[in-house]
């Protein structure tokens, strides 16, 4: 990739974007690839750099029905940490973490990963049980956690409020390894890293159906610039994926919510870490650009709106005020919403899928970009290979039917 000199990027800075490259290409679609990822967001990008970094495998076309990163990829709170409870998704979580750690050099693109840690608030007796739990399930499996006094938590974070509120802060869960990264650095910076690597990235294109043969295997894709033939087609669209995995006529087990945040005006550095409540339903974090970046917990009905009801904003708005009473004078900027598939048991699905050369990578829910080059590696390991990955094995859709379920409905925390 090229590379620039000090005085050459602050030329590049200071000369408007007349002579800036594209970070990527914008091909016409050709008319077969060896594999077809459907979805431009963060994992679909990610499946699609591995399979050429990793495997060999360059003749990949994703296909994005808008612009890279104009999903969920853009949409959420960028917060990562891997301390999740039961040992598969542990795996999974602590895979992406570990790649997180050094993902700006493997990309050459300076994704902003802040360890900063992540605080996860206890506020009664269950959730002092539960993060506990959490906490000695981690360290067996050698995941950073440890318990905090909520006079702990005070020092870690001292903006926090731990006095007389209607849910007192009784301790927290702390993960110091977690933190933040800058999500439209990570879409951009896999899309260029995969551009290098020969994949083509076809933006404004969407799939309109799955096309089978006679022997019930994938052929290719209609999409609105034309059929696309391919053997293999990975499927990642977070909460559009059940609408897709449909025309393959592959029925998921997914539902789809909006999931709501919202962002302050921008002020000087004023909060350390990330903080999240699950009694309250809130979480907070500061951006680089000094805006307190707040989220809460999905809305109560299914749509495939990005937009939420008024009401859930408002209540997370009240308990970030009584979790950290400085900001109550800080304006709103704006807000938004994503949608997120949610399965039964809060655990992603990334695995084959009855239709030979069909794969799905879906079932995220609200925590899905912490997990962003984990679940991309084992997703191009199971395109690849035509097998599952160690780490995704046990992440099937079968385990619906066969009652072998991951429940990480506590660990998700809040919006997570």
């Amino acid at each position: 990739m090229q590379r620039y000199s000090a005085f050459s990027l602050f030329r590049k800075a200071l000369g408007g974007h007349a002579d800036w490259q594209r970070q990527w290409r914008s091909p016409e679609p050709k008319a077969e690839y060896d594999v077809i990822i459907v979805g431009g967001g963060g994992h679909g990008l990610a499946a699609a750099h591995y399979l050429a970094k990793e495997h060999g495998i360059t003749n990949v076309a994703v296909l994005e029905k808008g612009w890279i990163g104009g999903g969920n990829t853009g949409r959420n709170t960028t917060i990562i940490r891997s301390n999740y409870l039961f040992d598969e998704s542990a795996a999974l979580y602590e895979h992406a973490l570990k790649l997180w750690e050094g993902l700006s050099q493997d990309l050459n693109y300076n994704v902003m990963y802040s360890p900063r840690g992540v605080l996860m608030l206890a506020h009664n007796i269950h959730d002092i049980q539960s993060f506990k739990r959490h906490v000695h399930a981690n360290r067996l499996n050698g995941i950073d956690n440890e318990w905090l006094s909520a006079e702990e938590c005070k020092e870690f974070c001292p903006p926090l409020n731990i006095g007389a509120m209607r849910y007192p802060i009784l301790g927290g869960a702390l993960q110091r390894r977690g933190g933040t990264a800058r999500h439209d650095a990570v879409a951009w910076g896999y899309a260029r890293a995969a551009d290098a690597r020969g994949v083509d990235i076809i933006e404004n294109c969407e799939v309109t159906a799955i096309r089978r043969g006679v022997n019930g295997a994938v052929e290719g894709v209609e999409t609105s610039r034309g059929f696309i033939r391919a053997k293999k087609v990975g499927v990642s669209a977070a909460g559009h994926t059940s609408v897709i995995m449909d025309m393959a006529g592959v029925r998921m087990p997914l539902e789809s919510y909006p999931l709501q945040a919202l962002v302050s005006e921008p002020v000087k550095p004023a909060f350390p870490c990330v903080v999240m409540s699950n009694t309250i339903h809130a979480y907070i974090s500061q951006s680089d650009k000094g805006e307190m970046v707040i989220g809460a917990g999905t809305d109560a009905y299914t749509s495939y709106s990005q937009r939420g009801a008024l009401h859930i904003a408002s209540h997370t708005l009240d308990a970030i005020c009584e979790l950290v009473p400085m900001f109550r004078r800080l304006r709103m900027l704006r807000n938004w919403g994503g949608i997120v598939d949610v399965t039964p048991d809060r655990s992603p699905i990334i695995a084959k899928t009855p239709v030979p050369g069909l794969y799905v990578n879906c079932g995220w829910g609200t925590g899905g970009f912490k997990a962003t080059p984990g679940s991309g590696n084992v997703f191009a390991w199971t395109i690849a290979k035509d097998e599952p990955h160690k780490i995704n094995a046990p992440f099937t859709i079968e385990r619906f039917r066969d009652g072998i379920l991951i429940d990480e409905a506590a660990a998700a925390a809040v919006a997570h």
